[in-house]
């Protein structure tokens, strides 16, 4: 019986030419034997299962053949070449650093590689997964790699490029691999198969290309499990099974029932999906993956980055045009807000259920949003407040808080059951600007008119309106000031005052009034402090002033005018002489009582 060698091995590419999806790093390597460009080090980085080490044994054999092609391919004929493909090459060392990190095990390899190869033009040195090297061993490692003999080349392989040194990889010439694409993937599959006579079914290709995500080694390493359980005939479904992969077609009927806002058939098939051994995060990552399908989509020129079965392209085109991108892209916030959250919540089941009740009324929550128009409107705040909240009303003189007065106390008029329950449905700050001043003499007209439904206005609409209002119930005469009138107000206001005892009388009737035009005037002080006295009575004084002088526009400010002639000297730092000085000329028995007691001042 023959013995059974996996695909990953038996189709190992041999060859430059046979390389799966990095054409431009065998380009490069190929060019550089032909005009004899080879450096002394080359660092591989990539993704796992993309080529690294099988380039590396392809530029160790291609190197060393005695007879090269044209193409600058080695010939697999001459004795390297046999002895190469036998693994019994005398100038190939490979080395897995993930076992062999230690300095003792670089300090060996360096001692290697002071010999000379006895067959052949170079020795080669590969380090898979170098990046596992301790820093020791990088630091030993370093003068040999900068400056190796000629006949030494290294080649190191890493798929984190970021935890290698600066100084290793200053010293070394890099490529960088990329994942094969599900096109290439599906390609090489289908020769595969052809070559081991099975017969398989291309959408189950593409799946195992796309669960392989750019990586060949593994997508073999699907195929020859399936093709095994399968017994040479790979089908769609049988891979599905498989490889645990949720068919689209369950996401198409999520999306539907979400569209009818069915949520009971949602929950339903969520858990014919979690009986199936789907686990919540699973779902979840499906349906963003479903949703990002459908965004790109929706434009055609990105319809190109669409990743998935062929004959499911038509239906994800066919679904995209009657759905909006705004649901699509709200639908993906709540997901990721899902998927951030499933790691540390309890009950997972739940967590995902309430993620499909949030998407089977996202169609509803932004027709609300949107009016229908397609235009996002900001949100007034519509939620009862824990607090008592009265509406800011603009000033509008004695006869406005008249009435003002007269609409509370209506309102604290007692009221039906029902009535107070139709008033609490509306709690808004604006609802409450909106409402009239009522008068009546029955306790249930006044609740009556407070029921009023009024259509919502925009804040700008309400302002405007509370201005009208305030307008029309505001009727001052165009007077303008003068100063007998300002003056007589003026004392009126400081005699009241007088009469609370309040000590910013005082700063009242030493202040200046000075008339600047119609409607303004300033009111002079002779410091700070009595600035600071009038500027704490200004409201009451601005209400006093428009209630007495019927002047529109009114307005005041406070200056402070120092009075000429009258400026204090500048006072520096005295000495401690020039104190005693100073205290001498007021009290002149101080000198009297040095004199007599012979004292000496240290100044």
């Amino acid at each position: 019986m023959e013995r059974f060698i996996v695909s990953a091995r038996k189709y190992r590419p041999q060859q430059f030419d046979s390389v799966l999806g990095q054409d431009h790093i065998t380009t490069t390597l190929k060019n550089a034997i032909r005009n004899q460009q080879l450096a002394h080090a080359f660092l591989f980085c990539g993704p796992r299962g993309v080529g690294k080490t099988t380039c590396a044994r392809i530029l160790a054999k291609t190197i060393n053949c005695e007879k090269l092609t044209a193409a600058g391919e080695a010939c697999n004929t001459c004795s390297s070449c046999t002895s190469f493909n036998e693994g019994t090459s005398l100038n190939y060392f490979e080395l897995d650093a993930a076992s062999n990190n230690s300095v003792d095990d670089i300090r060996q390899l360096t001692e290697q590689v002071r010999f000379a190869p006895q067959a052949g033009r170079y020795k080669v040195y590969v380090i898979d997964e170098v990046h596992m090297l301790s820093q020791q061993a990088f630091n030993a490692f370093l003068k040999t790699l900068e400056e190796p003999p000629s006949y030494a080349i290294f080649i190191l392989a890493t798929t984190e490029k970021h935890k290698i040194l600066p100084t290793i990889l200053s010293r070394c010439q890099l490529f960088d691999f990329k994942r094969i694409t599900t096109d290439d993937t599906v390609a090489h599959l289908q020769k595969i198969c052809e070559e081991e006579k099975v017969k398989a079914e291309r959408p189950a290709l593409q799946l195992i290309a796309q669960k392989s995500e750019g990586c060949l080694r593994d997508a073999l390493s699907m195929l020859d499990k399936i093709v095994s359980f399968s017994n040479g005939n790979l089908l769609y479904a049988t891979t599905l099974e498989h490889l645990n992969i949720l068919d689209a077609d369950y996401y198409f009927r999520l999306l539907a029932l979400m569209q009818q806002q069915e949520l009971s058939g949602m929950i339903l098939l969520y858990d014919e999906i979690n009986r199936k051994g789907f686990e919540g995060d699973l779902v979840l990552n499906g349906l963003a993956e479903f949703f990002r399908n459908l965004l790109v989509c929706k434009d055609k020129q990105a319809a190109v980055l669409l990743d998935t079965v062929e004959h499911f392209k038509e239906q994800y085109a066919q679904v995209a045009t009657t759905t909006s991108a705004a649901f699509l892209v709200s639908a993906l916030n709540i997901i990721s807000e899902a998927e951030i959250n499933y790691r540390a919540a309890r009950n997972k089941r739940l967590l995902v259920e309430m993620a499909l009740i949030k998407l089977a009324y996202l169609q509803q929550a932004l027709l609300v949003a949107t009016d229908g128009s397609g235009v996002v409107k900001k949100k007034i705040a519509d939620a009862s407040l824990g607090f008592r909240t009265t509406p800011i009303r603009l000033y509008a003189g004695a006869t406005a808080q008249a009435a003002v007065s007269a609409s509370r106390s209506a309102s604290s008029l007692p009221q039906s059951p029902a009535i107070t329950a139709k008033q609490s449905n509306q709690p808004t700050a604006a609802a409450a600007m909106e409402r009239k001043p009522v008068t009546g003499s029955t306790n249930e007209e006044p609740a009556a008119r407070l029921t009023i439904e009024t259509p919502r206005l925009s804040a700008l609409d309400q302002i405007r309106q509370q201005f009208k209002r305030n307008g029309n119930t505001d009727k001052r005469s165009e007077n303008t000031l003068d100063t007998a009138s300002l003056t007589t107000a003026w004392g009126q206001y400081t005699e009241q005052l007088r009469l609370q005892r309040n000590p910013a009388v005082q700063p009242f009737e030493a202040a200046r009034l000075r008339i600047c035009d119609a409607n303004s005037f300033e009111v002079v002080t002779a410091n700070n402090i009595e600035q600071k006295f009038i500027e704490q009575e200004r409201n009451a004084l601005f209400q006093f002033l428009q209630q007495h002088l019927q002047v529109n526009g009114l307005k005041f400010i406070v200056l402070v005018e120092e009075p000429a002639g009258h400026q204090p000297p500048a006072e520096g730092m005295l000495s401690s002489k020039e104190q005693f000085h100073e205290i001498v000329k007021q009290y002149p028995l101080v000198q009297e009582l040095k004199d007599r007691l012979r004292l000496e001042l240290d100044y």
